[in-house]
C-alpha cells in the first residue's frame, strides 16, 4: 500500500497510478484533524492508535502497513507545513515508547515489522538552498526514526508540479 499525507489545495487532481497495482490511502485536511495532545496513550491506552476519535487516528497502524510513505508539503522554513507535521505528530503510535541506540544515537524502538520507503515532495516559490539543506537533513531523520528503507527528496516551484512528480 502507498500512503500518500498532501497539504494540497483541494481541487481536482488527475488521477494518481492509472494502472497501479498499489491501493492507495490518501490523507489530506478535510477540516477534522486535531492536534496531538502528547498524552501518550497510543503507546498505553490504545497501542498502536490514538486516542484522539477523528480521521487520522490510525495513522500509526497505517504507515505500519505501507510499502512507501508518499509526503506533498508545502517547504515551511525547510521544514513541513503546519498541517503535515500534525499528521506526522499523530503518526506518533508507529513507533514504540521504547528506546534503542542505532548508529550511536537513541531512537524510539520500532512497532511493526514491515518498513517502507519515505519519498517527500516539497514544493514553494523561490525555496533558498538552506531550506532545501534543511529539508533533506530533516527528511534523512526522519527516515531512521520511521525505519524506512530509504528516503527520496524532491522540490518543486508549485503546488501542481509536486502533484505530477507522482506520475
Amino acid at each position: 500500500m502507498k500512503l500518500i499525507i498532501h497539504d494540497l489545495p483541494r481541487r481536482d487532481y488527475p488521477p494518481l497510478g492509472q494502472g497501479n497495482e498499489y491501493e492507495l490511502r490518501i490523507i489530506t485536511d478535510n477540516g477534522t484533524i486535531r492536534k496531538c495532545i502528547g498524552c501518550f496513550g497510543c503507546w498505553l491506552r490504545t497501542p498502536g492508535v490514538c486516542v484522539l476519535k477523528d480521521d487520522y487516528q490510525h495513522m500509526g497502524e497505517w504507515a505500519g502497513a505501507s510499502d512507501e510513505m508518499i509526503i506533498i508539503s508545502k517547504c515551511t522554513y525547510g521544514s513541513y507545513s503546519p498541517f503535515v507535521k500534525n499528521v506526522l505528530d499523530r503518526n506518533i503510535s508507529y513507533i514504540l515508547p521504547y528506546f534503542a541506540t542505532i548508529n550511536g544515537e537513541t531512537h524510539h524502538q520500532r512497532r511493526y515489522e514491515k518498513s517502507f520507503k519515505l519519498t517527500v515532495h516539497f514544493y514553494g516559490d523561490d525555496l533558498t538552498p538552506a531550506e532545501q539543506d534543511t529539508a533533506r537533513a530533516l527528511v534523512a531523520a526522519n527516515s531512521i526514526n520511521f525505519y524506512s528503507t530509504g528516503n527520496e527528496v524532491y522540490f518543486y516551484g508549485n503546488a501542481e508540479d509536486a502533484w505530477e512528480g507522482l506520475q
